[in-house]
């Protein structure tokens, strides 16, 4: 019995040492991933990726200045962080230098930077982190989202790689660390957190990570990287009073850069996917009036030129919901993810039509070459035109006298004459010469037509009826409140 005791308490003293041990190993995991966390050092990662990092100093002719020169306010989002190096007054022909950061890609020599930093350059000299300086040519530029491809004659260069912007690593919170030539103070290391993401400057393709990590004058160009080295944003814009950092910058996505940088690679040049169509965001107010939407989401198409849309059989009034297995939420949404795709590309698009999910397939134009299609107007002449008092608007079915009053773009529909101050029509920013060429997404041509309209919107049970309206060429949707 004694025997069988101690052999009980010999069997439970290792169990428990194997408990212990285990727990210590899930601590050690635990303490690890907190130093991951918050590093004690980035030594090791700055000096990983140094070599790959470079400066660059373009070299201009400029005009001398002959008359009173203007003071540009800094601190702009979009302003250059260039370091003119020649501030002099000469009156002629003068020099001018100036400085940027960028990055290695490849071992033969790809360099990427910011547009804004070779813009007009003449001559492009990059340094790099041994010491050494090339000449460099440009590949290529895209001003949309600032990015320039540049090349210098070289093998067996340290690189780095792009990462997964959209991954971990670049998510609110984690670290990140920058590196570059802040007002011409070469290899700079800076670090912050991810701030904030998927920020909009003003560019139809933008798509920012927010960095408190200190970015300056001469930054631009230069990579935000991830604890593993590798590159999820290019330094381009800071947000500032003064022109200083104030921990506000701004480093375009990789999932942009890269995209961008493969085509300058293969073409010297963009071509980005067009679907054709002019487009508006689904707002609060137009959920109720458009039959089948349950929330303010998609994109709400206002017009159809020729082109990929309208060949597919896409429609005005559609509201584009699913775009390449993507759920769409607003247009910014849309345009980046269509500018992103192969042109050529066929592509399934769902969209809903009158309150059905329509299966469309479109095959994606280039933008670069048919963004510019005219959107055709109709030449029907009207006759008789009527006047109508309705949703504290005064409509008036066009006239030759109107069209030359109110320089209109097209002769179909109703033009606002008139509009009560105080009507909801006035707050959401209607104005007289507009013109109403859809109701309920349905073409008006006379009032009877949106009198009609407005019928069938108020037996349906909606409590508001969808507008388009065309101002100067350019359509958009308005919802009104249907008048009890």
């Amino acid at each position: 019995m004694q025997h069988d005791q101690g052999q009980a308490r010999r069997l439970f003293t290792a169990l428990f040492a194997v408990i212990a041990l285990a727990l210590a190993l899930v601590l050690a995991q635990v303490n690890a991933s907190n130093a991951q966390a918050r590093p004690a050092t980035f030594a090791d990662l700055a000096e990983m990726v140094s070599p790959s990092v470079v400066n660059i100093t373009t070299s201009t002719m400029v005009a001398g200045r002959t008359g009173p020169q203007g003071i540009v306010p800094e601190g702009s989002p979009f302003e250059d962080f260039f370091n003119d190096l020649d501030r002099g007054p000469g009156q002629g022909a003068r020099r001018s230098s100036a400085l940027g950061s960028g990055f290695v890609i490849s071992a033969d020599g790809f360099i990427v930077t910011n547009n804004h930093v070779i813009e007009g350059a003449d001559e492009i000299s990059i340094e790099f982190f041994s010491g050494e300086e090339l000449p460099a040519v440009l590949v290529g530029t895209d001003p949309n989202t600032d990015i320039a491809l540049l090349k210098v004659d070289a093998t067996d260069l340290p690189f780095v790689k792009f990462g997964d912007s959209n991954g971990g690593g670049a998510r609110v919170g984690d670290w990140v660390m920058a590196m570059g030539n802040p007002l011409g103070q070469g290899f700079s290391v800076s670090a912050g957190i991810v701030s904030a993401r998927n920020r909009a400057l003003s560019g139809t393709y933008d798509d920012y990570i927010q960095t408190d990590a200190a970015i300056n004058r001469g930054n631009s160009g230069g990579p935000l990287f991830n604890m593993d080295g590798d590159v999820i944003g290019v330094n381009t814009a800071i947000l500032s009073p003064n022109g200083g950092s104030i921990g506000i910058g701004f480093a375009m996505s990789s999932a942009v850069v890269r995209n961008v940088v493969d085509q300058l690679k293969e073409f010297g040049e963009t071509r980005r996917g067009w679907l054709g169509v002019r487009i508006q965001d689904v707002t609060p107010d137009m959920v109720d009036a458009i039959s089948g939407l349950e929330a303010a989401r998609g994109a709400l198409v206002t017009d159809v030129p020729t082109g990929p849309a309208e060949d597919a059989g896409m429609l005005s009034g559609d509201v584009i919901l699913l775009f390449d297995g993507v759920q769409i939420e607003d247009t910014r949404e849309l345009v980046r993810i269509v500018g992103n795709s192969p042109v050529g590309k066929e592509v399934p698009v769902e969209v809903l039509r009158g309150g059905d999910m329509v299966q469309l397939t479109v095959v994606l134009g280039r933008r670069e070459t048919s963004e510019a299609v005219a959107f055709p107007a109709s030449t029907d002449e009207q006759d008789d035109p009527a006047e109508a008092e309705i949703l504290g608007l005064t409509l008036s079915e066009i006239t030759p006298d109107l069209t030359e009053q109110y320089s209109l773009t097209t002769d179909t529909g109703l033009v606002i004459t008139g509009i009560n101050p105080a009507s909801e029509a006035a707050s959401k920013g209607l104005i007289e010469g507009d013109v109403i060429t859809e109701a309920g997404q349905q073409a008006v041509t006379n009032v009877a037509d949106l009198e009609a309209r407005i019928v069938e919107a108020t037996e349906a049970g909606r409590k508001s009826i969808l507008l388009l309206v065309r101002r100067g060429g350019d359509p958009r949707f308005v919802a009104l409140v249907l008048e009890k």
